[in-house]
């Protein structure tokens, strides 16, 4: 691997034209393909193999055209203060309205509040329910700009009118302005870091390279695959980061290359050949844990990973390529590092005398980092998933002041309605059935309200709706959608009819539930081809252990600080929380992915230079003193710049985003700050020679990938000789 990639920094740098010329002409060709596709349409939401999805395939089947999965939207009135619906003028603009909303050809029906009973017990409130053919993605946009329309128009006669339901999409902001200050901070630290100009432009202008192809291909793929915009956004978010990162790792070597006196052409070569090799297995850990996303089987979730994995895969070969070439363009601009003006003697960098610190006192750092992330983990023994609803949008949004008229007026539960379907096929009696589960049903706790039955024209099949007591994302109307559930086996008994619930809430709930019996499963998956491929690239069983178990403590202690933050409300307004309730249903899952392949990126570039210290026949002490020499530094750096990226999306207005944003930037604090800067070295220190021990018959076995650059040894003509002590361990451990 190093030889390989060795020779390809090299004639990168020879042939730095035409690499250049090459990514030039991808980023073009992306760009017009972009430019050229037809624009995206609204994604599609399905989740295969949960019952509520289950009974929408089935109201489709036995209500042909009702759309049971069509979009609905909520048009809220309140009359002025000391008014009523019911007065004249009031219910005169509601009928009006009424009549307004069912012109359309997506739409399905309208009903009238005064005839359906859907007026407040004090008459202050009211609504009319719109239904529509298509889900809510996929309406056309003169379709939600006449529903948008029909409430500006009610709205100037002096009600106050908002609109809620699933056929508007809260418009979400995009945070520019908290991504530029991310972007600014990295610009700092790598000129902090770097100490040129040039040579801190270099990543920023890769990266960018990068997100810019990876993501003008999914804007082009954008309509073909279905893709939605959060796709893009953490696409974006994920690239942006590991894209300065790898670049940076590969700079910061080429300038202790050239330090070390080596010209720019075989700095270039070697930066590539070790910095690179770490590249390429530290991207290949992104890649498998974002793609295993796929084994969730949530096509959404799989395109999402996919989509970012992909980004992953353009930084990778950017930084290998595209670096190497803009190296030789730069010349004598970037200046080596460690090159000094004055013959004073230079003491040992932060990175050395932190090594020493830890090595002394290896258990006394080792139990701090490890009782400090326990104790920040520990709200996730509290952690609720759900997804959100329109109660989670911020309060500037018609679709959250609609949410709260309807709680004021008909009770909290009215938001997140049940749909029981009763297929009645195989019973005797379907009526009587129907009738019998909606009286039992009438009777459990948290039940306010069930409507009369409607069958379908055939006979075959009945719906009714169930309104909980509590608000939707609670505990309480997931028990009461359960409870419902429990009564299928005691129906199919006694009548041959099977009864399914659905709706957006039991959408939510099942979606919910889906996500976190694959999280074991994909954890499972995730770890295990890492920690394979990790004892590839450190020929060690104990050190792909550690990075595990430490990796699974970082996550875990971000995913307590993301319930604490957005679930108990801690430092909530300081971070622009609006609405705090339970944790987006992906996020744990999502974060697991990321943040283990970010995890095992410092892992790789830290503990590789340790290794190919120890292989090169220093103790397994001096070892971790030299990596953290020569690494610590652009580790700290790389976490800092990573930390800044996603910490400038948490200015997002979308909750989804602004949620990932914080949870991976305090993930990436955890695991690089307190996992990889203290926790590793500790328990290195503890281990010593143990650490690289791997078994005779595994290192016979392991093909040679060579990630620390020994074959590299022999372009200096061998290393016979310089380094005559631990001969026996180095056999031990030999590539």
């Amino acid at each position: 691997m190093a030889t390989f990639l060795y020779k390809l920094g090299r004639l990168a740098f020879r042939r730095r034209h035409f690499v250049a010329l090459i990514w030039v002409a991808l980023l073009t060709l992306a760009g017009v393909g972009a430019a050229s596709a037809p624009a995206p349409g609204a994604t599609s939401f399905s989740i295969p193999g949960i019952e509520a999805q289950k009974a929408f395939d089935l109201l489709e089947q036995r209500f042909p055209g009702a759309s049971a999965d069509g979009a609905t939207g909520r048009v809220v009135f309140r009359a002025p203060e000391g008014q009523k619906m019911t007065d004249a003028a009031n219910k005169a603009t509601v009928e009006k309205t009424v009549k307004q909303l069912g012109d359309g050809s997506e739409v399905v029906s309208v009903t009238d509040p005064f005839t359906t009973h859907a007026v407040s017990q004090d008459g202050t409130v009211a609504y009319t329910s719109v239904t529509y053919r298509l889900p809510g993605m996929e309406l056309a946009d003169s379709t939600k700009k006449a529903l948008e329309k029909a409430g500006a128009d009610a709205r100037a006669t002096g009600l106050t009118v908002d609109i809620g339901g699933d056929a508007l999409v809260a418009e979400s902001e995009p945070g520019a302005v908290g991504e530029a200050v991310g972007l600014a901070i990295a610009a700092i630290v790598l000129v902090i870091t770097l100490g040129s100009l040039v040579a801190a432009g270099l990543p920023l202008l890769t990266a960018i390279i990068g997100v810019g192809i990876a993501g003008a291909t999914i804007a082009s793929l954008a309509n073909a695959l279905d893709l939605g915009d959060n796709t893009s956004t953490l696409a974006l978010m994920i690239g942006l980061a590991v894209g300065i990162d790898y670049a940076l790792f590969i700079v910061s070597r080429y300038r202790g290359e050239l330090a070390e006196g080596r010209d720019h052409e075989e700095a270039a070569g070697r930066a590539t050949g070790t910095a690179g090799s770490a590249v390429v297995f530290a991207g290949l850990t992104v890649v498998i844990a974002l793609a295993g996303l796929a084994v969730v089987n949530v096509p959404m979730l799989t395109k999402m990973g996919l989509a970012a994995s992909g980004t992953v895969v353009v930084a990778v070969l950017i930084a290998l390529t595209l670096i190497p070439a803009l190296l030789g363009y730069a010349g004598r601009k970037i200046q080596p590092a460690g090159r000094k003006k004055t013959s004073k003697p230079v003491g040992p960098n932060m990175g050395t005398r932190w090594a020493r610190f830890v090595i002394r006192r290896p258990v006394a750092v080792l139990t701090f980092g490890v009782l400090g992330l326990g104790a920040i983990a520990l709200p996730v023994t509290q952690l609720e998933l759900g997804l959100p609803d329109d109660g989670s949008q911020s309060t500037s949004t018609t679709q959250r002041r609609a949410y709260d008229l309807l709680s004021e007026g008909f009770g909290p539960g009215f938001n997140g309605p049940l749909m029981v379907v009763y297929d009645a096929r195989g019973a005797d009696d379907p009526k009587a059935g129907v009738t019998e589960l909606a009286d039992r049903i009438k009777g459990f706790k948290d039940v306010v309200t069930v409507t009369p039955a409607q069958f379908n024209k055939a006979g075959d099949t009945a719906t009714f709706v169930v309104i909980p007591g509590s608000k939707p994302s609670s505990t309480e109307t997931e028990g009461l959608v359960h409870a419902i559930r429990d009564q299928s086996a005691g129906v199919k008994a006694a009548t041959g009819a099977t009864v399914l619930v659905t709706g957006t809430t039991a959408m939510n709930i099942d979606f919910s539930q889906k996500l976190n019996d694959a999280l074991i499963p994909y954890l499972g998956l995730v770890v295990g081809l890492a920690f394979l491929l990790l004892i590839l690239v450190f020929r060690s069983i104990l050190v792909p252990l550690k990075a595990a178990l430490g990796f699974l403590l970082s996550v875990l202690a971000a995913l307590g600080a993301v319930v604490a933050v957005f679930q108990w409300g801690w430092l909530s307004g300081l971070l622009g929380v609006e609405e705090t309730g339970p944790i987006m249903s992906m996020v744990p899952i999502f974060m697991v992915g990321v943040v283990f392949g970010l995890a095992m990126d410092y892992e790789v570039f830290l503990v590789t230079r340790m290794r190919e210290a120890y292989v090169h026949g220093e103790s397994p002490s001096d070892a971790v003193v030299t990596g953290f020499r020569h690494s610590a530094r652009v580790v700290v750096a790389a976490a800092i710049i990573m930390m800044a990226v996603f910490g400038g999306f948490i200015s997002s207005s979308e909750s989804m985003i602004k949620l990932f944003g914080f949870g991976l930037a305090i993930a990436v604090f955890f695991d690089a700050f307190v996992v990889r800067m203290a926790i590793v070295p500790a328990v290195l220190a503890l281990l010593g020679r143990r650490a690289w021990w791997l078994p005779g018959w595994l290192d016979r076995v392991l093909p040679n990938v060579d990630v620390e650059g020994e074959g590299l040894r022999a372009l200096d003509g061998g290393d016979e000789g310089d380094h005559p002590k631990d001969d026996e361990d180095r056999e031990l451990v030999r590539v």
